[in-house]
């Protein structure tokens, strides 16, 4: 089902042109290795770098190629390339076009410069999760290697000549030819050319429909909030604090109250620093981190149907969830805490494991680890799965069954020196799909051995809610 999924989207035989509007040069590359590079990863960077280096020689195109040929390149499959290419189209650094025909397609890889230093350390979304990804010593110290004193201009007065004090124009009788056809379509670009240029800045973009703003209206009079207030600017900046800090629209009402003026205006700066107070209140000192929400459609194997098993609903459920929004589920809503999400975190980017697999992962060692996420034990599998290049929620849960006598025996190992101590289970609700039994039988002896202790857990956790 995967390779099926996958071979929709991307074949190497598949032809592309990498084009650039922009004049990229040293300073960008510093930008992309420094800034960008932590938050994309390494691949995602060597993609971009290895484009970029197609138009070195050939200016703004490059020539027409075979996406196999990037694969020799890049020594990588096809399945990574199409990953990455994602990331690097959701950063703002790729805008990709198609064009499909007799069965054939041809890309137009579009590379977009990166954000200035300026730009960057002032998006507001960005440099949060780059100052979260590095600590506050590496990123002050990006800080200042992009930056530099500013002289006082104050005691200067300004000399510099204007245009028409420097030259002058040519008398008639001093030109060499008359202006005429021939002369006015030299100063003028050949049809289908253009001139190197440098675009405006490349923002991330969020979808229309990320933030409600009717729902951020209902409720608030205009003399909360005024209508004018919102403007497009704001309207941005609401989006991206929403994003950022999983802000929902009745919350940002507060928020943003607390940021007008005194001309009735909201103003930016303090409605970031309301929404990074109100996020640091809820969450302590801690800063949000930068991870992919759910499984990528090109790996959801359950996008294009509906399900008709148990088995299958379970498949779509962890395919549509996000890691952390598995973790609250699991947990009756209760905030994941910074330790579990810090474990999550390690994997996903560590170990470079999508975040369908990394649900699979998270509701197997949950089920055998009296409901707890055990960080060695959950690393030695993570790294077990991707060493197993495991990329589907399918293929997860199948190895999950497959393997299971030896995950019980790293289990044991990693808990020998309290084996004689009995855990209690942590009184947590768990949500319906979590409690579906699966009906392949794949080694059976191995899961009759996990079925039975998973309908042992299944009752405790009955009783418990009999309790209550």
């Amino acid at each position: 089902m995967k390779q099926q999924q996958h071979w929709k989207d991307l074949l190497p035989i598949d032809r592309y042109i990498v084009r650039s509007a922009d004049m990229l040069n040293e300073n960008d590359r510093k930008v992309l290795t420094l800034l960008y590079q932590p938050l994309i990863g390494t691949k995602c960077f060597s993609l971009y770098m290895t484009l970029w280096s197609e138009l070195e020689q050939n200016r703004m195109w490059g020539e027409e190629t075979t996406h196999h040929g990037l694969m020799a390149i890049m020594q990588t499959n096809l399945r990574d390339i199409y990953q990455e290419r994602l990331k690097l189209e959701a950063i703002g650094l790729m805008k990709t076009f198609v064009n499909e025909s007799d069965d054939n397609r041809l890309f137009i890889y579009d590379i977009q410069a990166p954000l200035t230093p300026k730009e960057f350390f002032t998006d507001g979304v960005l440099n949060i999760f780059l100052y979260n990804r590095l600590g506050k010593n590496k990123f002050m110290m990006l800080k200042r290697f992009f930056s530099g004193a500013e002289i006082d201009s104050q005691n200067f007065k300004p000399i510099t000549k204007n245009f028409n004090e420097v030259f002058s124009s040519i008398n008639p009788s001093e030109m060499a030819v008359n202006i005429n056809e021939e002369t006015t379509g030299n100063t003028q670009l050949d049809q289908n050319n253009s001139f190197f240029d440098r675009q405006g800045k490349q923002e991330i973009h969020f979808s229309e429909d990320l933030f409600d703003f009717d729902l951020f209206f209902a409720g608030i009079s205009e003399v909360m909030i005024p209508k004018k207030s919102i403007t497009p600017k704001v309207q941005d900046a609401i989006k991206k604090l929403s994003f950022l800090y999983s802000i929902d629209p009745i919350q940002m009402q507060n928020i943003a109250m607390s940021a007008i003026n005194h001309n009735e205006m909201i103003d930016i700066e303090k409605l970031r620093k309301a929404a990074r107070d109100w996020y640091q209140f809820e969450h302590g000192d801690h800063l949000p981190a930068l991870s992919e929400r759910s499984q990528p459609i090109p790996y959801q194997t359950m996008a294009t149907r509906e399900p008709e098993s148990k088995e299958e609903k379970l498949i779509k459920q962890l395919e549509t969830i996000s890691p952390r929004a598995l973790l609250i589920d699991i947990s009756g809503g209760a905030e994941p805490s910074s330790a579990d999400m810090k474990i999550i975190e390690d994997v996903m980017f560590g170990q470079q494991l999508l975040p369908g697999v990394v649900n699979v992962l998270i509701y197997y060692v949950m089920l055998r680890s009296d409901m707890k996420l055990t960080k060695g034990y959950v690393e030695k599998l993570a790294s077990h799965w991707s060493r197993k290049q495991i990329r589907t929620v399918p293929e997860a849960m199948t190895l999950a069954k497959q393997e299971h006598r030896q995950y019980q025996n790293w289990a044991k190992t990693k808990s020998e020196p309290k084996q004689n101590k009995r855990k209690a289970v942590r009184t947590e609700m768990l949500p319906d799909w979590l409690h579906q039994e699966t009906s392949e039988k794949q080694e059976e002896s191995s899961q009759k051995d996990f079925e039975h202790e998973k309908r042992e857990l299944e009752e405790r956790i009955k009783k418990f809610k009999k309790k209550t």
